[in-house]
């Protein structure tokens, strides 16, 4: 099942569509959030990032395609220009929703195992939006600091990585 969500970059739940099947494009599904009656909205003056799945549009910023963009890509060289810098940064903080949905599978693991694979879509959507709601209320009233501490990730320090490649 393909989910497409947004987050905050403390992790909380902003949007969640739930449902698709896994062979629709990422595309198609953000087509479909941006029309329906509860539609993903853009802030205004705010954007969303977004992975190369997506196609470029007002209010949704994509890295530079054909350009290093993977965290572990940079690991041993630093970026090499603009575009590169760029993605890199986009990176960094797109790790947001990675970092969110750990934190949920870790406290969720019916999400992670597959074990709700045996009910039909529907019951599969309303576990997952079920999920996401008592992540959200956990992280404000009761966090466990244990699961956002494996979780954390931090931005890269390209100064200390290797001056050529």
């Amino acid at each position: 099942m393909n989910i497409l969500a947004a987050c905050t970059f403390d992790l909380k739940f902003t949007y969640v569509l739930a449902g698709w099947e896994g062979s629709a494009s990422d595309s198609r599904i953000l087509e479909n959030a941006l029309t329906r009656d509860d539609k993903l909205k853009v802030p205004p003056g705010k954007f969303y990032l977004v992975d190369a799945g997506y196609a470029l549009k007002p209010g949704f910023i994509t890295p530079y395609r054909n350009t290093r963009y993977h965290l572990k890509e940079y690991s041993h060289c630093p970026p090499v220009n603009s575009k590169e810098l760029f993605n890199l940064r986009h990176a960094s903080l797109r790790n947001a929703i990675e970092r969110a949905f750990g934190v949920l599978k870790k406290r969720f693991p019916i999400i992670a195992s597959g074990s709700e694979a045996h009910h039909d879509v529907n019951t599969r959507s309303e576990i997952v939006l079920a999920c996401c709601i008592l992540h959200n209320f956990l992280l404000m009233y009761d966090p466990d600091e244990d699961i956002l501490r494996e979780r954390q990730y931090s931005i890269p320090d390209v100064e200390s990585l290797c001056l050529r490649c």
